[in-house]
């Protein structure tokens, strides 16, 4: 416990000259507890089964602390919830011993020395690229985080017994009063760069406990109280976007697009989107991550609003390892979406081709196999409804696919168009009979000699597809198309999984696109190496993950809104 590691008479003004092996208490430790906490804790309280959020109460869909947070930061995230209310969601000492080894480097006892004052918030921003605005030496980061407090006396006490105990252990502080707050830090311009990392200051300002890795993002989140045409709240981007936060959001982060490109040496590619803000609801059966993209130009959906299911699911089997449905891929690449697309994959790739090659390697395989461009050769024509699935394949890591278009007075031309590209690419285009129905096929023909007198001739199946009712279907081989048209397994209409996700999302809106995480494994991994990773660091949560179903359904001009629903076992 901090308070019982301090001599009950210590003066912090005159605690600089005293010294003590005791470990320092380092502003990493406490963001990356925050950060895990928020991340980790509400990801994770619904791994366990009879676990309901009916009993979090959110007081507040929008941070406190945005009043200390200037226009221009890059980001700023924020739990709106008392950490203790999510532990009555988590079996008895899970949450405990999480806050225990968060905390453990720091010195800080929860229980004794945050739990009394600590109340329903805690927010961490990102204020300024450099601190001093002197890119010549070196960018410096400002981070500010802010614990709301409903106990300004012990809050107080609390900073105070902090910094004593760094003065112990050989840090000289520095006191002053700034328009009428007390500000503390342990910062020093002629210390190495490694020793200046790990600074802290710190005031209490009104009903906030606020620290900062130096003391002049302390002084400009003063200033921007009280001058509050500086902060986030006067912002009318900011503004806007938190119209969009759900009343019942019990986390929230907003994002300054391009200032987040600059702070992590990114240049922010087609810059059609200026800002984002993202919130997360929790939910009887996972977490809904929603999230708000903002923009001055003109942006329009791909399709009309949809407010049932795609009928075209009907024929993707129930296995399916991912599927996308909606409606109009004609307008798909003039889209909001594929705006954002742009976008976000410039930007972190360089290219949005490169992106594309790297995220759906089975879709670039078809279109090598087949000699396709998928935009120009098939999207095109998809007017109606459509769903395209992968299927895992048992004996390759390459999966199988199916392709459900909904029959319009554009689909015969279109198939016309195929038939013509296969051909042309060397491919056989047929007739066959499967079960009795007509069966159109892309076949490839390979004769091999095996001595003088025999040839052998070896026909590959790249492509089939044929009618039901009014879709025609498409599928990899004859195999996949038999399972179809026998109905050998429910349909993902009738996948639980898939309709809790369909729940949840709201209505009406742009279609779906869904992941079933335990048969997706082989297939992510095998195209995605350094998801092995990240599902180690995040294994509770991966290990318990069932499926992901994500959605657009934006409904106002200038607006991209979408979610993606974490569905836990």
């Amino acid at each position: 416990m901090l308070a019982e590691k301090m001599e009950n008479n210590i003066n912090i003004n005159n605690v600089n000259s005293q010294h003590s092996e005791e470990k320092r208490i380092r502003v990493g430790f406490l963001v990356a507890g925050v950060i895990t906490l928020l991340l980790i804790g509400l990801a994770g309280v619904y791994w366990f089964s009879g676990k309901s959020p009916t009993s979090l109460m959110v007081r507040n869909s929008q941070p406190g602390a945005a009043i200390f947070v200037s226009k221009s930061s890059p980001a700023m995230v924020s739990l709106l919830v008392n950490p203790d209310a999510l532990q009555s969601l988590v079996p008895k000492g899970e949450f405990s011993q999480l806050k225990t080894s968060l905390l453990a480097k720091s010195n800080i006892d929860y229980q004794d020395d945050l739990k009394p004052w600590l109340s329903n918030e805690i927010t961490l921003a990102v204020t300024t690229r450099d601190i001093d605005r002197d890119p010549e030496n070196g960018l410096q980061t400002g981070y500010l985080m802010a614990l709301a407090t409903n106990n300004s006396q012990e809050s107080r006490e609390f900073m105070e017994l902090l910094f004593s105990q760094r003065a112990l252990s050989g840090t000289s502080l520095s006191i002053e009063r700034y328009k009428g707050v007390k500000v503390i830090d342990d910062y020093q311009e002629d210390l190495p760069a490694e020793k200046i990392q790990n600074s802290l200051a710190g005031a209490v300002v009104n009903n906030f406990v606020l620290f900062a890795n130096h003391p002049k993002v302390i002084k400009e989140a003063i200033n921007n109280l009280q001058a509050p045409d500086l902060n986030l709240l006067s912002s009318l981007e900011y503004q806007k976007a938190t119209q969009q936060i759900p009343k019942s959001s019990v986390a929230v982060a907003f994002l300054n697009l391009p200032e987040v490109g600059k702070w992590q040496g990114l240049e922010l590619a087609e810059s059609t989107y200026h800002s984002q803000i993202l919130s997360l609801v929790l939910d009887p059966q996972g977490l809904l991550a929603e999230s708000t993209f903002l923009t001055t130009a003109d942006v329009v959906p791909p399709s009309l609003p949809l407010s049932k299911p795609v009928g075209a699911l009907q024929y993707i089997p129930e296995s399916t390892a991912l599927a996308i449905a909606g409606t109009n891929l004609s307008n798909l690449g003039n889209s909001d979406l594929a705006k954002l697309w742009k976008q976000g994959t410039a930007t972190i790739y360089g290219a949005s081709e490169d992106a594309v090659s790297r995220l759906i390697q089975p879709v670039v395989k078809i279109q090598e196999n087949l000699g396709l461009n998928l935009s120009q050769d098939i999207f095109s024509w998809v007017l109606g409804e459509y769903a395209i699935a992968l299927l895992p394949n048992s004996e390759t890591v390459i999966p199988d696919w199916v392709f459900v278009v909904e029959k319009t007075p554009q689909l015969a031309a279109g198939i016309a168009s195929l038939d013509q590209i296969a051909s042309t690419n060397g491919f056989n285009v047929s007739s066959l009979n499967l079960d009795g129905i007509q069966v159109s096929a892309w076949t490839e023909l390979t004769a091999t000699a095996e001595n003088d007198t025999s040839i052998n001739v070896e026909t590959k199946v790249r492509g089939v597809h044929t009618t039901l009712d009014n879709y025609e279907v498409f599928t990899a081989n004859l195999k996949t198309l038999t399972a179809v048209l026998n109905q050998k397994e429910k349909s993902l209409l009738e996948n639980p999984q898939f309709h809790t996700g369909m729940a949840v999302i709201p209505q009406p809106n742009q279609g779906y696109i869904y992941l079933d995480w335990e048969k997706s494994q082989d297939i992510l991994k095998s195209q995605l190496p350094w998801l092995k990773f990240v599902e180690i660091f995040g294994k509770p949560v991966f290990d318990n993950l069932r499926s992901l179903t994500i959605s657009s359904y934006s409904s106002e001009p200038g607006t991209l809104k979408g979610g993606v629903f974490w569905q836990f076992n």
